[in-house]
C-alpha cells in the first residue's frame, strides 16, 4: 500500500505574463499541488488577453511549450461584469466536473482583488490559492530573472514607460530604468509582460517584435469627469507562424 498523498489538482489563471509563469513555478515546486490546467480570459471579439493585448495564438503556444492543457474563457466587449462572471461560473462548472476545486492566481499585494476572488469562489465552494502573495516585489523581480525566466514587456502606461522600452526583455537593466513610483513587478498595472522561456517551459518560444502600437482609453473618474490614458502595446509574433 502506497503512503503517498495525492496532490490537490489546481487550475492556474494564466495571463501569459511573468507573474503567471512564476506562480506556476512556485506551484510545481510545492508538494501540495498539481497544476492540471491553465485558463485564460480573452475578449470575445479581439481574441486577446485584456490589458496585455496578447493574441490567443501566443497563449496557446505557451501552453503547448508548458505541456499543460489550456482552457479559454471568452467574455463580451461590453465590459459588463455580470457577463464576465457568468463566463467564469460556466468554467467553474466544467472544472467541478473534473474534480478541480482550487484556482491559483499570480496576485501579489492587491487586497481588494484577492478579497473579490476569494468571495466569488467561495460562493461556488472553490478555494483560491496565491503562491506569490505578499512577496517583496523588488526581491521577486530579481528572483524571477535569476531563475532564468525570459519575458518581454508587452504593454505599458505611456505616462510611466517609454515607447522604446515596450517589446524589450524584463531584465536588470529594465528594473534600473524604472521610475521610483513604478512597482518592480508592475503590480499596479504600470506594465504587463509576455513570458517566452524559463524553467517551466520544455522549450523557449521563437518570437519577435513586429511593432509597437498605441491605444488611448477614456477612464471615468469618481468626480464624473473623463480621463484619457494612453498605453503602448507590443505586437509580438511567433516566427514561422501565420500569426
Amino acid at each position: 500500500m502506497s503512503n503517498s498523498i495525492s496532490k490537490i489538482p489546481i487550475s492556474l489563471s494564466w495571463s501569459g505574463g511573468k507573474d503567471s509563469a512564476f506562480a506556476l513555478w512556485k506551484l510545481q515546486n510545492d508538494s501540495r499541488y498539481e497544476v492540471t490546467r491553465l485558463h485564460t480570459t480573452l475578449g470575445e471579439q479581439t481574441r486577446r488577453v485584456g490589458m496585455h493585448g496578447i493574441h490567443e495564438d501566443l497563449i496557446q503556444a505557451q501552453a503547448e511549450a508548458l505541456g499543460i492543457p489550456l482552457d479559454r474563457i471568452y467574455y463580451p466587449a461590453s465590459g459588463d461584469n455580470v457577463a464576465y462572471e457568468k463566463a467564469i461560473n460556466k468554467y467553474l462548472d466544467s472544472l467541478g466536473e473534473l474534480g478541480v476545486k482550487h484556482i491559483a492566481y499570480g496576485d501579489i499585494f492587491l487586497e481588494d482583488l484577492r478579497k473579490y476572488r476569494e468571495e466569488k469562489l467561495a460562493e461556488r465552494n472553490f478555494q483560491a490559492v496565491f503562491p506569490l502573495w505578499k512577496f517583496n516585489t523588488q526581491a521577486l523581480a530579481h528572483e524571477f530573472i535569476a531563475a532564468g525566466f525570459k519575458t518581454k514587456i508587452c504593454a505599458a502606461s505611456a505616462e510611466l514607460i517609454n515607447e522604446n522600452q515596450v517589446g524589450i526583455d524584463f531584465s536588470e537593466d529594465f528594473l534600473e530604468s524604472l521610475p521610483e513610483l513604478v512597482d518592480p513587478c508592475g503590480e499596479n498595472g504600470e506594465f504587463h509582460s509576455f513570458c517566452y522561456a524559463g524553467p517551466v517551459f520544455a522549450r523557449p518560444l521563437d518570437i519577435y517584435l513586429e511593432k509597437v502600437l498605441s491605444q488611448t482609453y477614456q477612464i471615468p473618474l469618481e468626480n464624473g469627469t473623463i480621463q484619457q490614458k494612453k498605453y503602448w502595446f507590443a505586437d509580438i509574433r511567433i516566427s514561422n507562424s501565420g500569426f
